[in-house]
């Protein structure tokens, strides 16, 4: 292996350091992307109980948040519950955001190293084949030896700089895929803590809404209209004296 390594030549080096950088981005990806680390099973149930109650303490609200990434995005929905519905939305998007940043974090240098790898093996190549041509140049084509080496460095920096894009260039687009996923299952779990806490915040209005119906708020409309009757009825019997105490004096 280190005679297939010191062949490559000096190109090996940096290959070597990316596919090291590389294999550590992925094993790091694969701890941080856990599901129990970013969308636990349970949180959203926890998180709707204590909308619910309405008394959700800064402890309980912390614990929520240190729980997983998911629960830092719906901590912040039971910050901000007496908000405005678009209000309590943008705050939580933008703490979407913040967390989908950081699942996304080390996936640029990942797509960087699936990107460059090939380059440099093909960097490789060509140096090899100047050195190929060197020798052709200084002692003929007499030299198989050298020619031979000038060849190998070529095709083994090629081999190499494939070898390390090709898992990097997979592992990329299979966590891309992943952190998706889980921006789409974050959205839609959101959605039903905003949903629970419309429903919480509606409900107050609707029983003042009920109860001014049935006229424990507002004055019944029947005993109003009979007030009115009865109002006009002695206006009426006071007319009618009125009148009949006129028609006396005359007469």
């Amino acid at each position: 292996m280190f005679e297939f390594i010191t062949a490559g030549g000096l190109m090996m080096v940096p290959i070597i350091i990316i596919s090291i950088i590389a294999m550590a981005i992925i094993a790091a990806l694969f701890i941080s992307l856990n599901s129990k680390r970013v969308i636990p099973e349970g949180t959203t149930n926890i998180a709707r109980k204590l909308a619910i109650s309405g008394n959700a303490t800064p402890a309980q609200i912390g614990k929520l948040r240190d729980s997983s990434l998911l629960g830092e995005v719906l901590a912040t929905g039971l910050e901000n519950a007496k908000l405005p519905r678009h209000a309590l939305k943008e705050s939580i998007e933008e703490t979407g955001r913040h967390v989908i940043h950081a699942m996304d974090k080390y996936m640029t240098t990942l797509g960087t190293v699936a990107a460059i790898a090939p380059l440099l093996g093909l960097l490789g190549t060509v140096v090899g084949m100047i050195n190929v041509f060197s020798v052709i140049t200084t002692q003929g084509v007499g030299s198989p030896t050298e020619l031979a080496g000038g060849i190998s460095q070529a095709l083994i920096t090629t081999a190499a700089g494939i070898s390390v894009a090709v898992p990097a260039l997979i592992f990329h687009r299979y966590f891309r895929g992943k952190i998706n996923d889980y921006a789409i299952e974050m959205e839609k779990e959101t959605m039903k803590l905003i949903e629970t806490i419309n429903r919480k915040s509606s409900a107050p209005a609707s029983v003042a809404n009920i109860t001014s119906a049935q006229g424990v708020d507002a004055p019944n409309p029947s005993a109003a209209v009979q007030a009115a009757k009865k109002k006009l009825m002695a206006q009426q019997q006071a007319n009618a004296r009125q009148q009949a105490k006129a028609k006396g004096n005359v007469a």
